[in-house]
């Protein structure tokens, strides 16, 4: 860290990682009252580019601009949502993710103006998203709707939907409870119809492995329970070396009993072939491995490839 009572967080510029960044700021100003944070707001490629994420090699798009800034030591903290992670490497050499925060609800939801439940949408309405994984399962789901492309962060979307380009959009609910917008949420979708994506509703926070100052401060943050859930999830990713083109889902959560189960999803874009499976284990990496294997014995490779 730069001084023993500064902190400097690396973000994304977005109205959504700016949020993200206050709520870390209360949590550490609960903890450490004396110290001050200085955010270091990035503009990344992914938010530069408009066109596919697959051709600027995936999700890393969103991360890579504010890893380096902790490598070159300008930022001391980064505060990453888990879904723009990527899942098919590890963290970039001279980082770690070193906290997941408490999650936040995991859900998909319909953004429509006139208030519309998604089963109650007329064929031929048209829902933004980009996401692979919402647009398979759209169409496996509600197959008469049309998914059209949509680029640009939650604000930006909310504006193209008020201007009428399109019918309806699908976004994360806790990305609009984070822009203080949680009344646009017009039918949360429940997780057995949109499996969610891995990391869902998650902040990770990274720090470089060497600055004992900053891991012990993220480290405070750290909810247990969403590591290891989230910990199952990645590492379901990792094997399946899934990217941001990749239709895959997966949601782990904490059982009474104290197994963590783990559902997971892979399915074509045209919905018509789906592979599901749903484990339970104590060992977040077993399960993650266990389910992947699952995954692939069923033929996810030929999908996902």
């Amino acid at each position: 860290m730069s001084a023993s009572r500064l902190l400097r967080i690396g973000t994304r510029s977005s109205p959504m990682a700016l949020a993200q960044v206050e709520r870390v700021r209360r949590m550490l100003a609960e903890r450490r009252p004396e110290m001050t944070v200085e955010v270091v707001p990035l503009t990344t490629s992914g938010d530069r580019w408009q066109g596919s994420l697959a051709e600027l090699g995936g999700k890393g798009a969103f991360t890579k601009e504010v890893d380096q800034a902790l490598l070159d030591g300008r930022a001391d903290l980064a505060v990453h949502c888990v879904k723009d992670v990527p899942g098919d490497r590890p963290a970039p050499a001279g980082t770690v993710f070193a906290a997941y925060l408490a999650r936040d609800d995991v859900r998909d939801c319909l953004v429509h103006p006139g208030g519309a439940r998604i089963e109650d949408l007329p064929p031929g309405t048209r829902i933004g998203t980009s996401a692979v994984r919402r647009i398979a399962q759209l169409a496996l789901h509600f197959p008469q709707l049309t998914a059209v492309p949509i680029r640009g962060n939650a604000n930006s979307r909310l504006a193209k939907l008020d201007a009428g380009e399109y019918d309806a959009l699908l976004l994360a609910v806790s990305g609009l409870q984070r822009i203080d917008q949680p009344d646009r949420i017009t039918h949360p979708i429940d997780i057995d119809t949109f499996v969610p994506a891995v990391g869902s509703g998650t902040l990770v926070l990274q720090c470089r492995q060497d600055d004992t100052a900053a891991l012990e401060l993220a480290e405070s943050l750290a909810d247990p329970r969403t590591g290891r859930e989230t910990e199952a999830e990645r590492t379901m990713l990792h094997i399946l070396q899934g990217s941001c083109h990749s239709p895959i889902g997966g949601y782990a959560r904490t059982e009474p009993d104290g197994r963590i189960s783990l559902r997971a999803r892979v399915i074509s874009l045209d919905g018509k072939t789906v592979l599901d499976a749903h484990e339970w284990a104590t060992d977040p990496v077993v399960l993650g491995t266990s389910v992947a294997a699952s995954l692939l014995r069923q033929g996810a490779r030929e999908i996902l490839t």
